[in-house]
């Protein structure tokens, strides 16, 4: 009985201590994730502006561009992963891998370059020994623009390569969307050929329900109407040229669609794991409960038992007194 109770209050220490950690955790994680959505916020308006600008020079040119040129017929597709690289944040990145497994089905008859961001990601396809293209991770909760940089450069170098020497003809993301604290959706999207997507709309429903094919050379409203689109595209004048113009903001824009992805990933990624923390330390809370009645209805037990052998014994005694 003695060892019983000593298991159960050694058991209640332990699960106090991991309490501490994963509290410890759920506060770190809530301090970040307000930095991490005023990221979300300030890098929305440039994203906004980036893309105005380039579909008012998108309505005003003709020439074919190779990063918005749709390939009739795709032989092969590359496919870029979001997750984490850290644990301990609920099912976030199990359910994007999730999402990109059905994208990579979904792409049956293609041939599919695999490219990762974030560890887990890395420990999921290293332990079922499948391939990938190249791994980016170190600063999934913490992104900067030069990160974003770096896998735009690389998606773009794969995308102008002929797919007769490694490059593709499509280019997805997968990546989670912030919508709140409890809320975070896994959205698809695809990034080459381009399509124009507003940031605005992005942080509403994904960006992709409006998204207008950038390869059909025309704004995403309709030019033909009388509407204040119209008027603000008269406003734009290009140097040199609107071609050259495009030639620059294209690669600026693939970066900042990555870049927007990282960002609402890692705040998804920091909403996963307070969420998770904290029923963590709830449910250690609850076990600590728990083990706490246990071990006081062992030690309950534990004095009873010697109180009925303290007074079996004296009622043994006693009779055999009365007996001499």
């Amino acid at each position: 009985m003695a060892s019983n109770l000593r298991e159960l209050r050694e058991r209640r220490n332990s699960v106090a201590t991991t309490q501490k950690i994963t509290r410890a955790m759920e506060l770190i994680a809530s301090s970040r994730i307000v930095r991490a959505q005023r990221n979300v916020r300030s890098a929305t308006p440039y994203s906004q502006e980036l893309t105005r600008a380039l579909s008012a020079v998108i309505a005003h040119t003709r020439e074919d561009h190779p990063l918005t040129r749709a390939t009739q017929d795709p032989k092969r597709s590359a496919v870029l992963l979001i997750t984490s690289d850290r644990g301990l944040a609920g099912s976030y990145s199990s359910n994007v891998l999730k999402a990109g497994e059905g994208l990579i089905a979904s792409l049956e008859g293609q041939e599919v370059d695999v490219y990762l961001c974030g560890r887990k990601a890395v420990q999921y396809f290293d332990f079922r020994k499948r391939g990938y293209t190249k791994v980016w991770d170190g600063f999934s909760d913490s992104p900067s623009y030069d990160d974003a940089r770096k896998i735009s450069d690389e998606l773009i170098r794969s995308f102008l390569e002929p797919t007769e020497e490694g490059g593709v003809d499509q280019i997805h993301i997968v990546y989670t969307h912030f919508e709140s604290m409890l809320t975070q959706k896994v959205r698809v999207l695809r990034l080459l050929p381009m399509e124009i997507i507003d940031a605005e709309d992005d942080t509403s429903d994904g960006g992709q329900a409006d998204a207008e094919p950038a390869g059909s050379s025309r704004p995403p409203a309709d030019s033909s109407q009388p509407d204040d689109t119209s008027d603000v595209f008269h406003e734009y004048h290009f140097e040199p040229h609107p071609a050259t113009v495009l030639d620059q903001l294209l690669p600026l824009y693939v970066a900042n669609r990555v870049h927007f992805a990282l960002l609402q990933a890692a705040a998804s990624e920091l909403a996963s794991r307070q969420q998770a923390m904290k029923s963590a330390t709830d449910n250690a809370e609850q076990l600590i409960d728990t083990l706490g009645r246990q071990a006081n209805q062992a030690r309950q037990a534990a004095i009873t038992q010697e109180i009925t052998e303290i007074v079996g014994g004296a009622a043994a005694l006693a009779e055999s007194t009365s007996q001499e």
